[in-house]
């Protein structure tokens, strides 16, 4: 399996663009992204566990009800929640959308992110269509990438090549993620294409399975979002024989989308509203794997053990003060604790009590971009992984006048 170059646009069969129309004020910022595939495509999502939707949602959930797409067609800016008008303006959005490609209406996906409780106009997304549309090309995932982009910092994009019942196949996906981010599936919105062919009763199984150990467990300040959903597409241009049972060639493909998924959860985390660093937390030593997870969320969101982190503090006390609270079955006695990064591993805590240890050395550890947490909670074989970020002044700042 090899890393490769192409976002959404790596597979067969997808072309994708992003351009300005006017939803956003600043000229610069690309709002409007478009993804098409060649075929309709088996589609699977998995949505946000808030109970207040963004109507994108609801409308996305209809369309894709005969486990079919072949567009999807995002706007940044603007969420369309809790607007009486919402489920109206995402329905012509995808007639736009339809007309614009030539497709049916039924087959689109819809996605919005930014502003919550502010009516989303036509206008400007009418008026850019054409040239969304006209301009969709092989490499425009780059365009789209950045169009869906509201706080984050980078774009976010990966793709992998692989090998399936002989056939070569890719899958490659593009997110934005930087804030308003909890484990709660979906937290965050991630939009995948591939060229296998599968069903999309085992596309929904392969991705709601893989959802509970990635995006589920990436967390950057507790809260979770409206309009958050995953979305995969897989239209079967590879020409590999259909996946219709959990065999040899499903578990590949899994293995696949699983690499997609991580890359992106590490993405946004690390790209966290304000962040300077990437933390991971990996469990070890569990009874089971819930328990694990308990663990590793719970030291992740902890807003005590980010802000140790971004001061580059080895304060090891707040890692077992989130495991103590966490509700997780552990024994406290049995609990280890280190900070690694690429300038070496720190043990602190053994056995659940403080070690004697280099204040020097653990400051250069935890003032890299990168810093990992391992927690062994016992003699156990299950763990877990979670991933976050620091929490800095910026975030603060940058939530203080996000909607003015």
């Amino acid at each position: 399996m090899n890393i490769i170059n192409g976002g959404v646009c790596a597979a067969k069969g997808y072309k994708a663009n992003g351009v300005h129309c006017g939803i956003r004020k600043n000229p610069g910022k690309k709002d409007l992204a478009l993804i098409v595939s060649e075929k309709i495509a088996n589609v699977a999502a998995v949505y946000t566990t808030n109970l207040v939707k963004g109507a994108p949602l609801t409308v996305t959930k209809n369309h894709i009800a005969d486990g079919k797409a072949q567009a999807v067609i995002c706007n940044s800016g603007n969420a369309n929640t809790c607007n009486f008008d919402g489920i109206e303006i995402a329905e012509k959005m995808c007639k736009l959308t339809a007309d614009a490609v030539n497709i049916s209406e039924k087959d689109v996906v819809i996605a919005s992110t930014g502003v919550i409780g502010q009516r989303l106009d036509l206008t400007p997304i009418a008026a850019g269509m054409k040239p969304l549309a006209d301009g969709i090309s092989e490499v425009g995932h780059i365009d789209a990438a950045e169009a869906i982009m509201t706080t984050d910092t980078i774009s976010k994009e990966v793709a992998v090549e692989f090998t399936v019942g002989g056939k070569t196949c890719r899958i490659g996906g593009m997110a934005k993620g930087s804030g308003m981010i909890h484990p709660n599936m979906a937290t965050m919105l991630v939009f995948i294409t591939s060229d296998v062919a599968i069903s999309s009763e085992l596309l929904q199984k392969a991705l709601s399975s893989d959802i509970a150990n990635t995006f589920n467990m990436v967390s950057i300040d507790g809260d979770t979002s409206t309009n958050d959903m995953v979305v995969v597409l897989a239209n079967g241009m590879a020409g590999n024989d259909e996946i219709t049972e959990e065999n040899e060639d499903y578990a590949e493909f899994m293995k696949a989308l699983n690499t997609v998924t991580v890359h992106l959860c590490k993405m946004i985390a690390g790209d966290g509203e304000g962040a300077t660093k990437l933390l991971e937390c990996k469990v070890s030593g569990a009874d089971d794997e819930q328990t694990a997870k308990i663990v590793a969320k719970s030291v992740i969101c902890s807003s005590l053990l980010k802000s140790a982190m971004f001061g580059a503090d080895a304060n090891w006390g707040r890692v077992l003060c989130a495991i103590g609270y966490s509700g997780a079955d552990v024994d406290v006695s049995k609990i280890d604790v280190s900070f690694r990064s690429p300038k070496g591993t720190l043990d602190v805590c053994k056995n659940g009590a403080g070690i004697d240890f280099s204040e020097e050395l653990a400051k250069e550890i935890l003032l890299e971009s990168e810093i990992e947490i391992l927690v062994s909670v016992g003699n156990g074989n299950e763990g877990a992984t979670a991933w976050g970020c620091d929490l800095t002044y910026d975030y603060v700042k940058i939530n203080g006048d996000y909607r003015t």
